[in-house]
């Protein structure tokens, strides 16, 4: 794929605002430039060094249309490694039009979306996981999803799988090698080293696969679930995580009727908390479609909370007992946290008999918001942490997941080659399987169709 012609975007977001960056990329991108830029200094835009910056005025004719800066970068070092100019204009969308269609008119065409960054892996500034964690970057909402897109970028994963597709390669050339050689029976690649190195890379890939399971809801955010019959206060305690009036509240039992979502960022990571229908029996139509809903999100939910009111609980504490007990048996895999809501109205007798009831229970006030810190702690005790505190690689990208999975299995059937004492060609076959779905991560192996479904999800300007 060769792009010969010079492209332009908005680089910042759409709309008005103190300034707008237009950015220009292509051989003719400085020149284009330079004929509709005066500075005021008199420069000639076309023989400055690269990355400086010139104060200056597009002009069209005899119009002004307005005062900007402008960012010159000359191939090879810029970010697309074609020369790339930014032009820092007044945030008018007036203005930024103007520019935009005037360069339009003159030798640029309209960027596509993820076209710069297309041109960075095109030109060899980024390989291919580099490049899509540009657009993790840009999507980034919380610490740790933005932690992970800066360690991708840098290319600490595709480093790591590089690594791993030379030494591999190394071995196939010999294994290739001893092809040419059937008839004298020689073997170039030892056997035991080979073995040790297929071994270490099945425990590398084991351990990216199994990483993909917190990348995900990393990336994604944990979906966690409010159950528990009406008016026990489950859109208080939404209201008092997310600390605003998010949901209606009311004494009337069955007040919400459908599902109420929101997203806080706790400990550097993105919960979504899911307010639903209380669980009842109930003869309208509405609230049963709401009760419905419910049992879905939390099929959906990787947590669930289930909610009681103490108060309630002293008189009919097996009804609740009972019903905690339905969800883990229909849930068992879903981590359950149970909750006593209205603590501040409890004696400390009546607190410790509720703790000796239920185990692992936790109590709080959705009313005062007693006990809401302490719950976010817990919650983000579901979370496996560890590999992001120590900075290891985690996976994030579904695409990447799956290339590893194809890799594992061909890797894996190398092994088993292995150690059955398979002949060198047989051998062959399965490693270049794998080094092909290692070239698919990091884009030494690309297709027109993968690249344009990756770089389709960027943003116009990036």
């Amino acid at each position: 794929m060769i792009l010969n012609d010079t492209i332009i975007a908005l680089a910042t977001p759409s709309g008005a605002g103190a300034i707008a960056v237009i950015r220009l990329s292509g051989p003719e991108a400085i020149t284009i430039c330079s004929a509709f830029f005066k500075s005021i200094h008199n420069k000639d835009l076309s023989k400055q060094k690269t990355h400086t910056i010139h104060l200056g005025h597009i002009i069209e004719k005899t119009k002004t249309l307005d005062e900007v800066l402008v960012s010159v970068f000359k191939n090879p070092k810029s970010y697309t490694g074609e020369n790339v100019v930014e032009i820092s204009c007044h945030g008018s969308i007036f203005i930024q039009q103007e520019i935009i269609q005037l360069f339009l008119r003159n030798g640029c065409r309209m960027a596509n979306a993820g076209e710069f960054t297309l041109r960075a892996f095109l030109n060899a500034k980024l390989d291919l996981s580099q490049a899509e964690a540009v657009a993790d970057l840009i999507a980034s909402d919380n610490e740790a999803s933005h932690q992970i897109a800066m360690q991708q970028m840098r290319g600490g994963f595709s480093s790591e799988i590089a690594k791993l597709r030379e030494e591999l390669l190394n071995f196939a050339s010999l294994i290739e090698l001893e092809l040419d050689f059937a008839e004298e029976d020689v073997e170039f690649a030892d056997r035991a080293q080979f073995k040790s190195l297929v071994e270490r890379i099945v425990f590398v890939l084991k351990r990216l696969i199994d990483s993909f399971a917190v990348g995900n809801v990393i990336k994604n955010g944990i979906p966690v679930a409010i159950v528990g019959e009406p008016n026990v206060g489950k859109s208080t305690l939404l209201n008092a995580l997310l600390n605003e009036e998010r949901a209606i509240v009311s004494e009337i039992a069955g007040t919400t009727r459908d599902t109420i979502e929101d997203e806080i960022v706790i400990g550097g990571i993105g919960f979504r908390f899911i307010d639903t229908a209380g669980i009842r029996e109930t003869k309208d139509v509405v609230e049963s479609i709401g009760i419905k809903k419910t049992f879905e999100k939390i099929e959906q939910a990787q947590v669930v909370v289930y909610l009681f009111d103490a108060e309630k609980f002293k008189t009919n504490s097996e009804k609740f007992i009972v019903e905690i007990e339905k969800i883990k048996n229909k849930y068992p895999l879903k981590p359950l946290l149970v909750i006593a809501n209205k603590l501040d109205i409890l004696s400390d007798s009546e607190v410790e008999a509720l703790k000796a009831s239920i185990e692992n229970l936790h109590l709080l006030s959705a009313k005062t918001g007693i006990g809401v810190e302490e719950l976010k702690d817990k919650l983000l005790g579901f979370v496996n942490t560890g590999a992001l505190r120590n900075n290891e690689t985690i996976v994030t990208n579904s695409r990447h997941y799956d290339a590893l999975l194809k890799a594992f299995e061909e890797v894996t059937k190398v092994k088993y080659g292995l150690e059955s004492d398979l002949s060198g060609d047989l051998l062959a076959i399965d490693i270049r399987q794998a080094l092909y779905h290692f070239g698919e991560i990091t884009g030494e192996i690309t297709s027109d169709d993968l690249l344009g479904n990756i770089f389709a999800n960027f943003c116009i300007g990036k």
